[in-house]
C-alpha cells in the first residue's frame, strides 16, 4: 500500500469514528435528562455541531486527495466501529463519551503520523485541530465529574 493509500485509509476511518461519535452525542442530547440536564444538553448539542461539522472538512480533504469519500450510510457504520451500549444516566452519557472522544483522539494521533509520513501537511493540520478539540472535550467533561 502507498503511503498516500494509508493516508486515505487513516482519513476515511476519522471519518467514520467521528460520525460516529456525532451520532452518539446527538442521541444523548436528545434523551439526557436529571439534574444537569439543561448543562448537558447544551453541551451535547456543541459537540454534535462541531462533530457534523467536522464530518464535511474531513470528507472534503478525501475529496482533494483524490479519492472518493465513504458516502453510504453502511460504508460510515463500518467505519465507525462497535456500537456503544445504550446509555441511561446523565453519569453513563458522560462516561461514554469520554470514552469515546479518547479512542478517536488515538485514532487521530496514529491517522496524524501517517499523514507526516505521506509528506501531507494539510491532513496533518487538520487532524491536529480535530486532536486539539477532542482533548480539550475530554479535560472538560473530566473536569465537570471530580
Amino acid at each position: 500500500m502507498t503511503a498516500k493509500q494509508a493516508n486515505i485509509d487513516a482519513l476515511s476511518r476519522i471519518l467514520g469514528g467521528s460520525f460516529g461519535l456525532y451520532a452518539q452525542t446527538h442521541a444523548y442530547h436528545w434523551n439526557v435528562e436529571g439534574p444537569e440536564f439543561r448543562q448537558l444538553h447544551a453541551t451535547f448539542e456543541e459537540q454534535y455541531q462541531n462533530l457534523w461539522e467536522a464530518l464535511d472538512e474531513i470528507a472534503e480533504r478525501i475529496r482533494s486527495l483524490g479519492a472518493y469519500a465513504p458516502a453510504s450510510l453502511a460504508e460510515l457504520v463500518a467505519l465507525a466501529g462497535d456500537a456503544p451500549a445504550p446509555a441511561q444516566s446523565a453519569d453513563a452519557m458522560v462516561a461514554a463519551l469520554i470514552a469515546g472522544h479518547e479512542a478517536l483522539a488515538d485514532e487521530l494521533r496514529t491517522a496524524i503520523a501517517t499523514a507526516q509520513e505521506a509528506g501531507d501537511e494539510p491532513s496533518a493540520g487538520l487532524l491536529t485541530d480535530r486532536l486539539e478539540w477532542h482533548e480539550k472535550e475530554l479535560w472538560m467533561m473530566k473536569a465537570s465529574r471530580k
